[in-house]
């Protein structure tokens, strides 16, 4: 860098290097630090895309073969660091040319205990085939699990991730997954098995093969403690133990002092890069189609259950208020006849619209409810984060919303910065009002019934829809258990307590056995993240 002067030291174009004697392609890079190393920044074309972003370097050529992986595991592993490491390895770049390349870029006022990296970003790395790779790649990105900031950002990943994957423009198969994870990392952390049971229930059981752990921080010797807690958080492989790949963090640190140790560093990293590399090159492409699947079930699982016990909630009122009015009018018969004015107190249920925090969240897409206008149910909140409008919500299929009481088309449904609240008033009501409310639609009826055979009957539609509602809720969880890479996740698991109690409740000890198996499945790894879960 020596040749040039110092109005252009800030902005060079960097020739990629070890180009087997092709002619390299320039990459335009910033320099956003002297020393040794110095630091660029690669200038990339970035593009939003609904809840996820696209990062190019390079132009594609559809000759060539892409590879991908995508990465995953807990707030400061070092995934951005690892995204870094893999372009570097990609573009070529040595220990001894004094420079490292970034393509993360840094969120500023960032605490350390949050995530970098706060959507989902896939960097495309093109032009460089046939160079140090024989193929381009494609580097999936994810927040961190286990942010500070709450477990609903880790809910958001799987939301993000499915709107990736169903995009058009998203990815539809990868290499790899790779779990980033610490050599430090040990068995003995609830919050570390909350992680690898978040991630693992993220996909489907045909990407088992293609999982591996990607070990930051490492010295270079087997990571017994990753490993240990790797086989505690019942992280699953074909052969009992996971493909692991070894790197260290350290490339891009002054290397003034310690230049020793840190060429040792380097070396560690270069090895798990080639081996990593050999390993996306020699694995078939997994389709993400039954991984999108399972998002999907996750979400409408959720929201199915939120919706479910709003409903339950309201079947209870409305049945409480049926018992009132049945007490009042065994106690009150005849003076209610002889008087029409005779009034009794009762519990009304009603639905109120209420405000919701919403609006517009990291200015691309409306956080909100999506409400079914001829229902006058919540069908996706809280949650409902991707979705520009009702049509787009994941709890739509085939154009009708999977979770309301009628499964009304998409038209019915509004998104919007409101929910249906169910509340109760006390309000007096006469023989009259009772009659109009539980008797109308029956006159063509050759023989009225009495108010309490109405009562009774109405009684019993609730109870019918209440048992359908379990139902819906337990069909998804069987769902999962077919398809799910980790089916004891803690997601599932904080729904199964609710849905055992109701079962029990409605007689189907079939279906209580099934999900007490399910529960007896559980380890103390998953026991652990569920306790870390329910405490945060």
């Amino acid at each position: 860098m020596s040749l040039f002067g110092k109005n252009l030291e800030n902005k060079i174009v960097l020739l990629a290097t070890h180009s087997n004697g092709r002619k390299p392609k320039p990459v335009l890079i910033t320099l956003i630090s002297s020393g040794s190393p110095k630091v660029f920044q690669l200038k990339t074309k970035k593009e939003k895309l609904g809840s996820w972003t696209r990062v190019t370097l390079g132009d594609k050529n559809e000759n060539q073969t892409n590879q991908t992986i995508l990465l995953v595991g807990e707030t400061g592993a070092g995934k951005s660091t690892l995204v870094n490491a893999l372009v570097n390895y990609a573009i070529g770049v040595k220990f001894e040319d004094e420079e490292w390349n970034v393509i993360v870029e840094e969120e500023e006022s960032r605490c350390p205990t949050e995530s970098q990296t706060s959507e989902v970003i896939v960097y495309q790395i093109f032009g460089l085939e046939g160079q140090t790779l024989p193929f381009s790649l494609t580097i999936i990105d994810t927040p961190g699990f286990g942010d500070t900031r709450g477990l609903e950002r880790d809910d958001s990943v799987s939301r993000r991730l499915f709107d990736l994957f169903r995009s058009e423009d998203g990815v539809h198969e990868i290499n790899a997954v790779g779990l980033v994870m610490k050599a430090t990392d040990n068995r003995l952390s609830d919050r570390l098995m909350y992680v690898f049971n978040s991630v693992t229930s993220l996909f489907g059981k045909d990407l088992e093969e293609n999982l591996v752990a990607l070990i930051t921080h490492s010295d270079g010797r087997k990571p017994k403690n990753a490993l240990q807690a790797l086989k505690a958080g019942n992280v699953k492989s074909p052969n009992n133990e996971i493909i692991h790949f070894l790197f260290n963090n350290c490339q891009h640190e002054d290397r003034k002092d310690d230049r020793e140790f840190l060429e040792l560093a380097d070396q560690i990293s270069i090895k798990g890069l080639k081996n990593l590399m050999t390993f996306l090159e020699s694995t078939k492409p997994q389709p993400l189609k039954i991984t999108a699947e399972v998002l999907n079930e996750r979400i409408r699982l959720t929201a199915c259950i939120q919706n479910l016990q709003e409903r339950i909630k309201l079947n209870e009122l409305k049945q409480r208020e049926i018992r009132q009015i049945e007490e009042a009018y065994e106690n009150h018969e005849e003076e209610m006849k002889e008087n029409r004015n005779f009034t009794i107190e009762v519990d009304e249920v009603y639905k109120e619209k209420e405000t919701i925090n919403g609006g517009m969240w990291l200015l691309v897409f409306l956080e909100g409810a999506v409400t079914c206008s001829v229902c006058e149910e919540n069908c996706h909140y809280p949650g409902c984060t991707i979705a520009w409008g009702p049509g787009l919500c994941e709890v739509m299929k085939n154009g009708h919303c999977t979770v309301c009481t009628n499964k009304c088309p998409a038209s019915h449904h509004v998104k919007d910065k409101w929910r249906y609240e169910i509340k109760t008033r006390k309000v007096q009501k006469t023989l009259e009002d009772l009659k109009e409310k539980y008797e109308k639609n029956k006159e063509e009826c050759e023989k009225k019934s009495s108010l309490l055979e109405n009562l009774k009957q109405e009684n019993r539609y609730l109870e019918i829809e209440r048992a359908l509602l379990l139902d819906e809720a337990y069909e998804h969880v069987m769902k999962l258990e077919q398809i799910a890479l980790n089916v004891e996740s803690v997601s599932t698991l904080v729904h199964l307590d609710f849905l055992m109690e109701k079962m029990k409740e409605k007689g189907d000890l079939r279906k209580v056995k099934k999900l007490e198996e399910m529960k007896s499945r559980v380890n103390e790894g998953t026991k652990a993240a569920l306790k870390y879960a329910k405490n945060s």
